[in-house]
């Protein structure tokens, strides 16, 4: 059907549009509201990296918004886990670039919980259609004098004839020497689309617990639990047998769910993050080159990788809705 003579502006069927916070630690930061006309919603933050702090299906929710709230890049602090004071976490938190993971000292240099680029703002940042989908494009500079030269040039792709969309990261190093870089996609599932009876799928060949507390209960690393008070957080690497890297978590009451597709041999660290809290109730479904274990003990285990001088590599995560 041809519906251009039915609507006065596209925007009645699909579109983005773009908005300013007021208030709070969020205040004057850029939003753009994407709505693809089929039940897919999410959220493109310009001033954190273009990552997606809301994402949602039909009117529900799908991620965790974290105690933070919006919170604008000038409140990072870089000292350690303070990172964790400016974790929005939404549906989609990037670490990386420099570092993700524990606060260690590698080679000399002192990297702070997850790095830095998540409280980036993004440059250059505009939206197109192409075809039959809605494009944010954004580049993220993780750069400095005397040190790092390396660029996120991302492009978020939502479809307007599915409920999907792919995230599309091109990193660069415009420096003259090789540098380590780590990138791992923070996906954060949140109520309603997370409790107690949601179904978890991660058709993995191997799974390994990050430490002796997530070994306890390996058994249960896929069954959800209700908030519970004084939770410790469990860390599980999913090790799959080939690329096909896939996660899924849906939710039967609701009718919804949401998968991640993903190249793991590529993106070949894996993280289930569980963490059944109260208010920090949150399962984090997360794909990586890495594991958040610290920039040094990568390098160690020779899972650390890097970019030489000109070097660019792609990386692609795509997310479809569900309905169950």
């Amino acid at each position: 059907m041809n519906w251009s003579a039915y609507v006065g502006h596209e925007s009645q069927l699909f579109g983005i549009e773009e908005h300013r916070l007021v208030g709070g630690k969020g205040d004057g930061m850029r939003l753009m509201e994407v709505n693809n006309g089929k039940g897919l919603e999410l959220t493109v933050s310009p001033d954190r990296n273009c990552d997606i702090p809301r994402l949602r299906y039909k009117g529900i929710n799908m991620s965790y918004f974290s105690p933070c709230g919006y919170v604008a890049p000038a409140y990072y602090d870089n000292v350690g886990s303070n990172w964790l004071g400016s974790f929005t976490a939404g549906y989609l938190t990037t670490c990386g670039l420099q570092a993700v993971g524990s606060p260690c000292k590698d080679e000399g240099e002192e990297l702070p919980l997850h790095g830095s680029i998540a409280n980036l703002p993004s440059e250059h940042v505009y939206w197109v259609q192409e075809g039959d989908e809605l494009v944010v494009c954004g580049v993220t500079k993780d750069e400095t004098i005397f040190g790092r030269k390396l660029r996120l040039n991302r492009q978020i792709r939502v479809s307007l004839v599915e409920n999907s969309f792919r995230i599309v990261d091109r990193i660069e190093n415009t420096g003259d020497r090789t540098e380590p870089m780590e990138i791992l996609y923070h996906m954060n599932m949140g109520y309603p689309l997370l409790d107690e009876d949601s179904l978890v799928e991660i058709p993995a060949a191997q799974v390994n617990p990050r430490d002796e507390h997530a070994a306890e209960d390996i058994a249960n690393c896929l069954k959800m639990e209700q908030p519970t008070p004084g939770y410790q957080e469990r860390c599980y690497y999913h090790v799959f047998a080939d690329e096909k890297g896939l996660a899924r978590i849906t939710q039967p009451k609701l009718g919804v769910g949401l998968q991640i597709e993903f190249d793991a041999k590529e993106l070949d660290g894996f993280v289930e993050w569980k963490m059944m809290g109260v208010r920090d109730y949150v399962l984090g479904l997360e794909c990586g080159n890495c594991y958040p274990d610290g920039r040094d003990v990568m390098r160690r285990i020779g899972m650390l990788k890097f970019l030489s001088p000109g070097e660019s590599k792609t990386y692609e995560v795509k997310v479809t809705l569900l309905d169950v």
